[in-house]
This record gives structure tokens, sequence and C-alpha cells, in this order.
């Protein structure tokens, strides 16, 4: 499931060969040219938050931030988001964002999985996961555009700023 938003997206696309000779990824790793020993900061996330957080790291210039997607949540991908990890040595902060409040999405489900993963990185440093995204809340929507649009806005520059 996805939603219609990134049907329409003109970034969400595959290539003809991908559909047809393609697989499906688990995690994907940044598609930005970043030189990984520049990265310090590395945000993971799942679904349409992903080209919020690639639009402001542009518009931002933003070389130091990775951008990974979880592409699968269960059973979780210890190993292929380990992998990826690895690739950038000097990793200080990881960061989950995602557009659900704090008490709902990915997170209230899976950051077990995602502490795991980052204490297992090589050097052993075991870097606090942080969490970027709305409040907790009983409902799944804020119920007023502009207050969703803020929030919005809030988390994205959460997740590069916390």
């Amino acid at each position: 499931m996805s939603p219609k938003s990134l049907l329409r997206h003109k970034e969400a696309v595959s290539s003809l060969e991908d559909l047809a000779h393609g697989k499906f990824h688990m995690v994907l790793p940044d598609q930005a040219n970043l030189d990984a020993d520049n990265v310090t900061r590395v945000i993971m996330c799942a679904g349409k938050v992903y080209y919020d957080l690639v639009n402001w790291r542009a518009e931002n210039e933003r070389d130091d931030t990775a951008i990974i997607r979880l592409e699968q949540l269960y059973p979780f991908p210890k190993e292929e988001l380990l992998e990826v990890l690895q690739a950038y040595a000097n990793v200080e902060d990881i960061v989950w964002c995602q557009e659900e409040p704090l008490n709902q999405g990915a997170w209230y489900s899976s950051q077990h999985h995602m502490r795991t993963v980052a204490d297992m990185l090589k050097d052993g440093l075991g870097r606090e996961l942080k969490f970027a995204g709305r409040p907790a809340s009983a409902a799944p929507a804020a119920g007023y555009m502009s207050v969703h649009t803020e929030q919005q806005r809030q988390l994205v520059e959460d997740a590069f700023n916390l």
C-alpha cells in the first residue's frame, strides 16, 4: 500500500529495467552522491516523508546527512540495515523520522530493532537512536491543514538538527 500522492510524485519512479528484472530491496541506501567520510548523521525513514527529507537536504545543502529508506519492517532487515550503516564510518547521530505520531507508525513497533542495529556497528560506540516526528496523539492526523503543515515542517527540520 502506498499514499496516493506517491502515485503522482515525479521522483517516485522505477525504470522499466528495474520492473522487469529488478528485485525488492528491504533497505534502500542513500541515492545522493555523498562522500561517505563526510556523513555524520543518518536519517532512517519509510514512506513519503523521504521526499520531504531529500528536498530539505538539497535546499539547505547538507552533504553531511545520509537518508536511508526502510522498505520492509517485518521481519525487520537487521543485516541489510547494518550493511548500509557500516558504509558511514563517521556517523555520530542516527535518527528515525516518521510522519505518524510518536505512539503510532513504525517507531512504536520497530525502535528496538533499530537500536539493536545501531549497537551492532563495528566501532561499538552505541549511538543513541533519536526520534523526529509528531508528538504522541490519539488521532493519526492533526485535523487542521495549517497544523499538519507546521508539524511536517518541524519534524523534517528536527530530523536534521536534533
